[in-house]
């Protein structure tokens, strides 16, 4: 049974990914008090130095020993820039800490999807998703194959709205040779408005990992187990 209000702690690294999860968490856990940690910075300078450095794996561990030592019962990293410091996390704290696209990954191995296609509008998410992507395959689909296609849309970050949003993506996707796959997967939470757009340019089912993390913090923090497969909707 899940506590009455279990603090959970998300970092975020702009405030449209905040916006987003916090949407997510009303909907799908709204059992949980939620903690907004916001570096507006982490995305820039990630950028600036052609990805991540060690000085700013530092920062992170940082900000998430700050959210685990004020008590958070569980940490969602919102930045999937990031994603590879909570392996490190995971080994120095004894609680949930999700990076933020595990659980639609799992959805889309799990699914009869052949070729998916991973779409960003920040360079860093690119590699970040796709390494993630990359490493649950043994686990979720070890005998089934699976092609990645990649689409970034610098363009998609500064659009007026989220149509505007989704044909900029769906214009890289084009680009990069993805008009025939089974599925995109968004890379960022900031695209999640974009999703629904976007399926209709694309044809073919859009997920997003912002519901699907609620999902799992939900199910993880009312398991005695502590850490359990993603919930379903």
């Amino acid at each position: 049974m899940i506590e009455p209000h279990p603090l959970v702690a998300m970092i975020h690294a702009v405030p449209a990914a905040q916006r987003t999860a916090e949407a997510a968490f009303a909907r799908e856990f709204p059992q949980a008090t939620v903690w907004n940690v916001l570096d507006d910075r982490l995305l820039d300078d990630a950028r600036a130095a052609g990805g991540l450095t060690d000085a700013l794996r530092r920062r992170m561990l940082r900000l998430i020993g700050h959210v685990l030592d004020g008590g958070a019962r569980a940490l969602l990293l919102t930045c999937s820039s990031y994603g590879e410091v909570v392996d490190t996390a995971r080994v120095l704290w004894n609680v949930p800490v999700l990076k933020s696209d595990e659980a639609m990954f799992q959805a889309a191995l799990a699914g009869p999807y052949r070729r998916i296609a991973v779409v960003a509008s920040t360079a860093p998410a690119v590699p970040a998703a796709v390494a993630q992507l990359e490493a649950l395959v043994p686990q979720v689909r070890p005998n089934r194959p699976l092609d990645i296609v990649t689409a970034l849309s610098e363009e998609a970050a500064t659009a007026d709205d989220p149509d505007a949003a989704a044909r900029h993506l769906a214009d890289a996707l084009r680009a990069a040779g993805g008009t025939d796959v089974d599925a995109v997967l968004l890379a960022q939470y900031s695209l999640t408005p974009a999703g629904d757009a976007l399926a209709a340019l694309a044809g073919v089912p859009v997920l997003d990992g912002a519901g699907a993390a609620a999902r799992e913090l939900r199910g993880l923090l009312s398991s005695p187990g502590g850490r359990t497969a993603a919930v379903a909707p």
